[in-house]
């Protein structure tokens, strides 16, 4: 415990001429163990701080030096001195040298003991918050700090309301809640972003409601979302456009998180995941044209969900309770393609023992989807135009005319406007199967689908496998959020089904993933079947194995962690204690190696 006032309100004399008139009331927030206090600070004097018994803020803790600190306070301005402590003083994580200023919200780690100040002298909005340009690079430079310690980092977004807003407000507010390390600016005129790092973004964390409750206060009608690194993006842009949308779609008064805005979309038995803007749109046009019977042109690279897309269509359609088949026109027989399609009659050809349908007779009253329409012969093209204008087919062998009832769905990896000045195309069937064309975009270009993606098919290759999920590593994370996936969703979804069933520990780490994807650069033909990373030649008879020093760190880590928890019968603040760590980096650790906690086990206190 910390020697505190009588009165938590109450500041005794601190040095001659020491003063609190004219002067904001500032005080400190003690956490020490498991009890915590306020100390109240006077308007200018010093304040010693230590285990030593002259110290005005006494505390007891042993990690914290006799004479450990001072703080110095005149006009309103706070600064801290380190006095030479044997395990320094931190602010907002970073060691102090030389005097600090501190501003209202900085956390002062002595030991383990914490110290948060606050106080209402606050800095003029004006020379706080950034502009957009230097916000975004600090922004940049914090992601990078983040992904390089593996530290929490989360992006908070305020959407002002069309009308009724005053931006003065929201800064004043903005200003008076930002610590040292924090920062934040206006990206345009109705969009103000805050950097938070160290905080994690977890709904019920304490310094993130702080912020939110304080933001709408100043402006009821705004809305607030958030976005975390590296969880949601890896990068400045996506991590903004992750928290914009979140708020974007959440509701005034009711915040919401970027893992939490994402669109997971039930078509029958398929789920879509969809987080990306351009696919947030893209997915609301499929839905506008699919009560229609227009044919629909679904373009993009191979492996981009071009099937799932084409799904949709007829999921949405008035012919969803009908038949959805599909065909690849590339993996048809040369030969067989019109018998395929439309069907043959018995003896219509050598092998044609019996009369058979074809695709769209089979899929009267439902929907055909035709991928890689571009494969297509030319001599069939020609069929297969005559039969969407008429409606009707001929089996090969018949001269008999079948009425068919089918919408057609198309998709293709080719430009089929190059494939029609090509001479490889039927123009005029170009034209009829493109009266509504949909683009899907490339992985590379969706970054904010790419971790939501991982987490979604690692997840379920666990599953399938009966294994618990594994933890994604943030240098894991960034990893594939710098890969440019040639193969698309596909060659994620076979990396992760391949992560799952050869990992042997709970965490996937980066070193796991095959060189072409740690290098950043694509193979040249992706292989459906990675292999993890092996030493480049073996090794001779005798010679020692290392495990990588990151895993072998992380491994420790978690050793020790779950040692304290169980020591510490489940309570964390006491475990974080016990091992020397601050309680917000214990907790953000815990869910980064996949640690659970344990109920206290019955008839044991909890303070």
């Amino acid at each position: 415990m910390s020697d505190l006032p009588p009165s938590a309100r109450a500041t005794r004399p601190l040095a001659p001429g020491a003063s609190s008139s004219g002067a904001a009331p500032a005080y400190l927030l003690v956490l020490e163990g498991e009890s915590s206090a306020r100390f109240a600070l006077p308007g200018s004097g010093v304040v010693l701080i230590g285990r030593d018994a002259e110290a005005d803020l006494r505390l007891r803790d042993d990690s914290v030096s006799r004479r450990h600190a001072r703080l110095v306070l005149n006009g309103g301005e706070v600064r801290i001195v380190d006095l030479g402590s044997h395990n320094g003083t931190l602010v907002n994580g970073q060691r102090v040298e030389g005097a600090r200023p501190l501003v209202s919200g900085d956390v002062v780690t002595l030991g383990t003991v914490a110290l948060v100040l606050r106080t209402a002298a606050r800095l003029p909005p004006a020379r706080r918050l950034l502009e957009a340009e230097s916000l975004l690079e600090r922004l940049g430079l914090e992601v990078q700090r983040a992904l390089r310690y593996g530290r929490p980092l989360t992006v908070l977004s305020l959407v002002l309301p069309s009308q009724g807003a005053r931006r003065d407000d929201v800064e004043a507010a903005c200003a008076a809640e930002l610590g040292s390390a924090e920062a934040a600016g206006w990206l345009d005129a109705n969009h103000l972003v805050m950097l938070l790092p160290e905080v994690s973004g977890e709904p019920g964390e304490e310094s993130l409601g702080e912020h939110v409750e304080a933001l709408a206060a100043a402006c009821p009608g705004a809305r607030l979302g958030w976005a975390v690194c590296p969880s949601d993006g890896c990068d400045a842009d996506t991590l903004v456009a992750a928290a914009r949308g979140a708020a974007q779609d959440a509701l005034p008064g009711q915040p919401a998180s970027a893992a939490s805005s994402a669109t997971r979309l039930t078509l029958g038995e398929r789920t879509v995941l969809v987080a990306d803007p351009a696919m947030v749109q893209l997915y609301a046009l499929v839905r506008r044209l699919a009560p229609s019977e227009l044919p629909v042109l679904v373009s993009g690279e191979t492996g981009v969900g071009k099937e799932n897309t084409a799904f949709a269509v007829h999921h949405w359609s008035r012919r969803a309770s009908g038949p959805f088949v599909t065909v690849n026109c590339a993996a048809l027989p040369e030969g067989l393609v019109e018998s395929e399609l439309f069907g043959h009659d018995k003896g219509a050809f050598t092998g044609a023992a019996s009369a058979k349908a074809g695709i769209f007779e089979s899929a009267q009253g439902g929907t055909v989807f035709l991928d890689e329409v571009g494969e297509l012969p030319l001599a069939v093209q020609a069929r297969f135009l005559r039969a969407l204008e008429s409606r009707r087919i001929t089996r090969v062998g018949e001269v008999r005319e079948r009425p068919i009832d089918v919408r057609l769905v198309a998709a293709t990896h080719r430009d089929l406007e190059a494939e029609v000045a090509a001479g490889r195309f039927r123009q005029d069937l170009y034209f009829r199967l493109g009266a509504a064309t949909v683009l899907l975009p490339p992985l590379r270009e969706r970054p904010r689908e790419v971790p939501l993606l991982a987490r979604t098919f690692l997840d379920r290759a666990c599953e399938a496998l009966g294994r618990e999920p594994l933890v994604m590593a943030p240098d894991t994370l960034a990893t594939l959020a710098r890969y440019t996936w040639p193969g698309n969703v596909r060659e994620l979804r076979n990396l992760m089904d391949y992560a799952a069933a050869a990992v042997m520990g709970n965490v996937l780490e980066a070193h796991h993933l095959p060189e072409r994807v740690r290098g950043g650069e694509p193979s040249p033909s992706p292989a459906p079947h990675p292999e993890l990373p092996r030493p480049a030649a073996p090794l001779l008879p005798g010679t020692p194995t290392f495990q990588p020093l990151a895993e072998e760190i992380r491994e420790l880590e978690r050793r020790r962690m779950r040692e304290a928890l169980e020591a510490a019968e489940g309570v964390q603040t006491r475990a974080a204690a016990l091992i020397g760590m601050p309680i917000r980096t214990f907790t953000f650790k815990m869910r980064q190696l996949g640690l659970q906690t344990r109920a206290p086990r019955r008839g044991s206190s909890t303070p």
